[in-house]
């Protein structure tokens, strides 16, 4: 197999009348999704261009999935762009992006046309009409190799302005290869998928699915906050496996809904994203069936998608971190201090990860891709490169990784060095929260926890963590919000609570 293509026809041969991917309005068998991606990428093959960005403006659907892929077959790389996003970050992506096509659904034709994207923007529904065309389809093929880029993915920058991670299909097969084996991935499967398309987790589940010929149900994005209904929903869908951001998870748990209701089908629980609260993970634990395997994922878009893992065998502590564990196979990761040699037991350091996961660098940014996308500095003999990930790490006694913090999220308080992290594992971990996330007041030297649950009060936190924080880092002032805000990918908004933590001082 050369291309997720050739993977997508060998499934689709294979089980042409089962169902592929359904969402709120439709469902699609694997052969009617192939016929509708190829005459999209027939389509786009008038413009007789390859390995160029095509952009596809949709909502979460089976339709916008045809047209991602129909985007490969015409020899271009897909980029999903979030309807929902401000639109001068839109206007920022489409600026380094430069795509040669827009393809939109009926919902998000009016904002394309505010934003004055040009004439080629098409109408999936017209150009989904086209007739395939076998021998343009071909001809493409036969020019295509696996170090093409398939899409392109486009994450915040540091600077303001998102940086489009590109992705060819050597790195995206080579990952899902080990997802698929690793988490049992088969035609079996039936993913509850969480997360939209333009964020990379949902890469596991959508080309997991097209490699084993699992089924892919888009869970509608509002039955996320009505956590009886959401599982109606998975049980009415038989779903079987999901892979979600812990915010998701900590809803359900929050609201103890699985204290009357079950989901007797699921038997995969899969996270990553950002950190997950020990408490509530405990909670899932003691109410699925015994079988049920729980694995924590860590890696950025960089990576694919993941670069560690850790399947959960043990018991943990509700405010113990969950490891991140071990390598995945065939992918390299290791530690390094800041003087570039390699951290020892229970020494923090930046986590780095080399193999054919990595991505190909950030598109029209080679300044940014130099910065993380560099030589193995162990390595002097031949050209290696590794991605520095930014992520602050270390082993415990077991050998296995612990994600610390980021290295933007560390700070100096008091004259320590303080992972603001450790700061949440702790609160996390008190009785009656639900969700947290700390920030620090550079100017006025000051820890700022948010918290939501039932009934807080400040001296509820100090209380709870005074056993398990020094005094050094303890919160120093303590806001608690009904419900916290999460941005489109599910995770804790931390720079929009640092925008209501500063209009609260402005009062």
């Amino acid at each position: 197999m050369i291309t997720v293509l050739d993977w997508l026809e060998s499934t689709a041969a294979k089980f042409a009348d089962n169902i592929m991917c359904a969402d709120a309005k439709k469902q699609i068998t694997y052969a009617d999704f192939v016929k509708n991606a190829q005459a999209i990428g027939s389509f786009l093959c008038k413009y007789e261009k390859m390995r160029q960005p095509v952009a596809v403006f949709m909502d979460n659907s089976v339709e916008a999935w045809e047209a991602m892929l129909g985007v490969v077959y015409s020899g271009n790389f897909y980029v999903v762009i979030d309807a929902l996003m401000p639109i001068e970050r839109i206007k920022n992506i489409f600026t380094t992006l430069r795509p040669v096509a827009v393809i939109v659904d009926e919902k998000c034709q009016k904002q394309a046309a505010k934003l004055g994207l040009g004439q080629d923007v098409y109408d999936y529904e017209q150009i989904v009409q086209t007739s395939p065309d076998a021998d343009k389809l071909q001809a493409v093929r036969e020019k295509m190799i696996d170090a093409d880029p398939i899409y392109a993915l486009f994450t915040s920058g540091s600077t303001g302005v998102p940086k489009g991670t590109v992705l060819t299909h050597l790195s995206v097969m080579k990952y899902t290869q080990w997802y698929a084996e690793t988490f049992h991935i088969d035609e079996n499967t039936v993913f509850g998928s969480q997360t939209p398309f333009y964020f990379s987790m949902s890469v596991s589940t959508m080309f997991s699915t097209i490699y084993t010929g699992a089924k892919l149900v888009v869970i509608p994005k509002q039955l996320f906050s009505f956590p009886v209904k959401l599982i109606e929903f998975m049980n009415e869908a038989r779903i079987n496996t999901i892979y979600w951001v812990p915010s998701a998870m900590n809803m359900i748990a929050n609201f103890k809904a699985l204290d009357e209701h079950r989901l007797p089908f699921l038997k995969t629980v899969l996270f990553a994203g950002e950190a997950m609260p020990t408490k509530q993970l405990n909670y899932w634990r003691r109410h699925l069936s015994a079988d049920t395997l729980y694995a924590n994922l860590f890696g950025p878009t960089e990576t694919t998608d993941i670069a560690a893992y850790y399947i959960i065998d043990r018991d943990f502590r509700d405010d113990e971190p969950i490891p991140i564990g071990h390598a995945c196979r065939n992918c390299d990761v290791f530690v390094l201090k800041e003087d570039d040699t390699l951290a020892g037991a229970d020494e923090e350091g930046e986590l780095c990860v080399r193999g054919s996961f990595l991505a190909s660098g950030y598109y029209d940014n080679p300044e940014k891709t130099g910065e993380v996308f560099v030589q193995n500095p162990l390595n002097t003999h031949y050209r290696d490169m590794i991605y520095k990930t930014g992520d602050l790490v270390k082993y415990n006694d077991r050998g296995e990784l612990v994600y610390i913090t980021r290295k933007d999220f560390q700070i100096k308080h008091q004259g320590y060095r303080i992972e603001l992290g450790e700061i949440e594992t702790a609160v996390s971990a008190v009785s009656r929260v639900y969700e947290c996330a700390c920030i620090y007041d550079l100017e006025r030297k000051l820890i700022i926890i948010y918290c939501s649950g039932q009934n807080l009060t400040s001296k509820d936190i100090l209380l709870g963590v005074r056993d398990r924080l020094p005094k050094y880092m303890l919160p120093n002032k303590m806001f608690f919000l009904e419900n916290m805000p999460h941005n489109a990918n599910g995770k804790i908004d931390k720079k929009m609570l640092q925008k209501i933590y500063e209009n609260e001082m402005q009062k």
